[in-house]
């Protein structure tokens, strides 16, 4: 932090909440930045920054706004290495996600995951997507909370809610981006999962990353029957198909065997996803390691689709 503090852009990215929550603690409670230079905005200092801290900490733990600012007001401790903590609150508890090997924004969105706050969730994945786009997005921010609340889940039976939450504020922001979407040529990429896969999210990012790079798809969605592949297949000759596949038991083979056998086969079928092993794919199945690569494989058949033939 430098001597000439922090805006409130920083200050609610380092904090995990909106500016607007920022602006309203301000306003209500008096918790606002207290270096003021006339003609320019206002800049939060390392005490301003500590008792925003103790704010939001309590916040998520459930205390009351003008209680917690109550409470923040009477300052926290800091330890040698500069680590807020509260005096007499016990720090997130059980409450927290932890999201290891990643950034500031990854944690301050599992933070604002754990309070529910939609806003800020929203807020922050729109400006990631603004910023760095789908795949950095995904890959960078949303896949390690997801993936960090998938686990604490799996320990404790508990943060049903925050998934939710979390899956709806992400389909909303990609469907945004799809929207936006300036595709110029006829959908040629169908994008389905397997047969009883529920997971849909991947399938989502892969969608808003397409149409980001301006490449129109059809999007299936969940649990889609063979028989209903192959009408579609048959109905809309795809280029590409591309087969989500989140866990084994809904990864079986023959799936994709079924569409190799079809006389209008699309030129590409990507098995994508962990559910698939690589063992047990039939010849001529592409399994892509991530995101980045599913996108690239589906741009290049997408592209050489379109070129002339030079007939």
């Amino acid at each position: 932090m430098t001597g000439e503090g922090l805006s409130a852009g920083t200050v609610a990215r380092r904090l995990g909440v909106a500016v607007t929550t920022l602006r309203t603690w301000h306003q209500r409670y008096g918790l606002g930045p207290s270096q003021h230079v006339p003609g320019h905005h206002r800049r939060y200092m390392p005490s301003d920054l500590a008792r925003l801290e103790v704010m939001r900490q309590l916040t998520a733990e459930g205390v009351a706004p003008a209680e917690a600012a109550r409470w923040a007001k009477q300052g926290p401790t800091a330890d040698a290495g500069g680590e807020v903590r509260l005096r007499t609150v016990r720090d997130g508890g059980g409450q927290r996600i932890p999201v290891v090997r990643a950034g500031p924004a990854a944690r301050g969105l599992a933070r604002a995951a754990v309070r529910l706050d939609s806003v800020t969730i929203s807020e922050t994945i729109e400006q990631a997507l603004e910023r760095n786009g789908v795949v950095a997005t995904w890959d960078d921010l949303l896949r390690p909370v997801l993936a960090a609340i998938g686990e604490r889940h799996a320990a404790t039976a508990g943060l049903i809610e925050v998934e939710h939450l979390m899956s709806r504020c992400v389909s909303e922001a990609f469907a945004a981006v799809a929207r936006a979407g300036k595709a110029t040529s006829p959908p040629r990429i169908l994008l389905s999962c397997a047969d009883e896969e529920q997971h849909t999210l991947p399938l989502e990012a892969l969608a808003a990353a397409l149409a980001e790079a301006g490449v129109a798809y059809r999007m299936l969605g969940a649990r889609m029957p063979v028989a209903a592949l192959v009408e579609a297949v048959n109905r809309t000759g795809p280029v590409a198909a591309v087969i989500w596949s989140h866990t084994t038991a809904t990864a079986a083979p023959g799936q994709l065997s079924t569409l190799l056998a079809l006389p209008r086969r699309p030129l590409l079928v990507l098995a994508a996803g962990p559910g698939w092993r690589v063992d047990t794919l039939p010849s001529g199945v592409v399994r892509p390691a991530n995101l980045a690569e599913a996108v690239s494989l589906a741009l290049a058949v997408s592209d050489s689709w379109d070129q002339p033939s030079g007939e």
